[in-house]
C-alpha cells in the first residue's frame, strides 16, 4: 500500500470515530471516558494519517504529544494543534479509571468541532500531497 492509500485509510477510520462522537451527543447514553476515547482516536488516526501523507513514519504509539513532535520533525507547524494533547488522557487514563473522580462536564459540541478541524485539515494536507 502506498503511503498516500495508507494515508487515506486511516483518515477514513477517523471519520468512523467521528461518525460515533456525532452519535454520542447524549451524556446520560455514553459515558464521558467513550466519547473521549473516541475523540481521542480520531485525531490520533488523523495526526497518523497526515504522517503517512507526507512520508513519515510514527511507530506504534497513541500519545498525542509524540505524534506532533513527528510532525514538526518533518517540517509541520503544529502550534495550532498543540491543544489536541489533553485528548491523551483519554487514551490511557481513563481507558481504566472512571471520569466521575474530576469535576464539572465535557463540551461534547465542541469537542466534535475541534476534532472535525483537524479531521478536515488533514485532508486538505492529503489532497495537497495528492497533487504533487
Amino acid at each position: 500500500m502506498s503511503a498516500i492509500d495508507h494515508a487515506r485509510t486511516l483518515h477514513l477510520m477517523a471519520g468512523k470515530d467521528i461518525k460515533a462522537l456525532r452519535a454520542m451527543t447524549d451524556g446520560t447514553a455514553f459515558d464521558d471516558e467513550i466519547f473521549g476515547f473516541h475523540a481521542q482516536q480520531a485525531i490520533e488516526k488523523s495526526l497518523k494519517a497526515w504522517i503517512a501523507a507526507i512520508g513519515g513514519t510514527y511507530g506504534f504509539t497513541h500519545d498525542l504529544r509524540v505524534l506532533l513532535l513527528t510532525l514538526r520533525e518533518l517540517g509541520c507547524e503544529i502550534e495550532p494543534f498543540k491543544d489536541l494533547i489533553r485528548f491523551n488522557v483519554y487514551a490511557v487514563q481513563f481507558r481504566y479509571e472512571p471520569l466521575e473522580q474530576l469535576t464539572g462536564t465535557i463540551d461534547r459540541r465542541a469537542i466534535i468541532s475541534r476534532v472535525e478541524e483537524v479531521h478536515t485539515f488533514v485532508l486538505g494536507a492529503l489532497e495537497r500531497m495528492v497533487k504533487k
